[in-house]
């Protein structure tokens, strides 16, 4: 198949990868702009364009691919194809009906579930015990097409949304790799969305970081992994934030919420419905993140104290 592939973060490489060395013809990428990054503002490229340059692709840039500049670019590499993971921006219908086969996006849940842009890390914060991959064809709505192949994984109890992401990525350029040979041999049916069982993941904000320990301990530490590694789940300990890396559910125990109830080989708080959780790595404001008891010889944190 003639391909253009669209996708901008780590998340999409995969896949563009897996389309390649199925044999596809990518005839273009088409990426978010790079970002000035540090202080020097270097311009920095974007993980699929420094794939496509690996591979002697073509990459194009647009502002806004809603720009008819953009769209009539499109029109001249005939695809048979158009993929779409994770591109950052809504794909007119003008470009959404350009290919014989329609645009296909592979999204990180199993819809109509967490449409949104972050769905891996909602499904950890809400404690999900299993999520998975979607391929669909893409209509103008926000992850509301039609269904194609689906495929789930469960997910560890102490796994972070950054290990889930990276499971979810692979997983999910094997089922592209399928899709594609499913459409070209006939083989799909789309299922459409139940509209009504559908929820929506939104992005990540700083304001969700704050952790509040009057919480159940599953849920303090369904947080800590799912804000893992950004923006990081946070707490205040006289008058520093300290932001909690890892942590692992400790069991029952007597104290009140927020309260230390062991600090030396082990730092374990008190939650608000009577079970604790164990701090595993933490990290204090302008260090780098430590284990606990790395981080307990240069910050001491008494027993009986409480994190607010």
């Amino acid at each position: 198949m003639r391909v253009i592939f669209m996708g901008t973060p780590d998340f999409a490489v995969g896949t563009l990868e897996e389309i390649i060395k199925a044999g596809h013809e990518v005839v273009l990428v088409v990426s978010q702009p790079d970002k000035a990054v540090g202080r020097s503002k270097a311009l920095r490229y974007t993980p699929v364009k420094a794939c496509a340059l690996e591979h002697g692709i073509e990459v194009y840039q647009p502002q806004k691919v809603r720009d008819s500049e953009c769209i009539e670019r499109l029109r001249t590499y005939h695809p048979d194809i158009i993929i779409v993971e994770a591109f950052g921006q809504i794909i007119p219908r003008a470009i959404l009906d350009m290919p014989r086969y329609g645009c296909v996006n592979v999204h990180a849940s199993l819809l109509p579930k967490y449409r949104g842009a972050a769905p891996i890390q909602w499904a950890v914060i809400n404690g999900d015990a299993v999520t998975g991959v979607t391929t669909m064809r893409m209509d103008e709505g926000l992850d509301t097409g039609d269904m194609l192949i689906s495929k789930s994984v469960e997910i560890g109890e102490n796994e972070t949304a950054e290990e889930l992401h990276d499971r979810l990525s692979s997983l999910g350029s094997e089922v592209m790799r399928e899709t594609i040979a499913e459409l070209q041999a006939g083989n799909l049916h789309p299922v459409k969305q139940d509209n009504e069982k559908s929820t929506y993941a939104p992005i990540l904000t700083k304001e969700l970081s704050k952790i509040d320990w009057n919480d159940t301990a599953q849920h303090i530490h369904d947080k800590i992994r799912g804000l893992y590694s950004w923006p990081g789940a946070t707490c205040e300990f006289k008058g520093k934030v300290i932001k909690i890396h890892s942590s692992r559910l400790a069991g029952a125990c007597s104290g009140k919420p927020g309260e230390i109830i062991e600090s030396g080989k082990r730092l374990v708080v008190s939650c608000g419905d009577g079970n604790a959780v164990e701090i595993l790595v933490l990290q204090a404001p302008g260090k780098r993140a430590m284990p606990v008891q790395d981080f307990l010889r240069g910050n001491p944190i008494e027993k009986g104290a409480f994190f607010e």
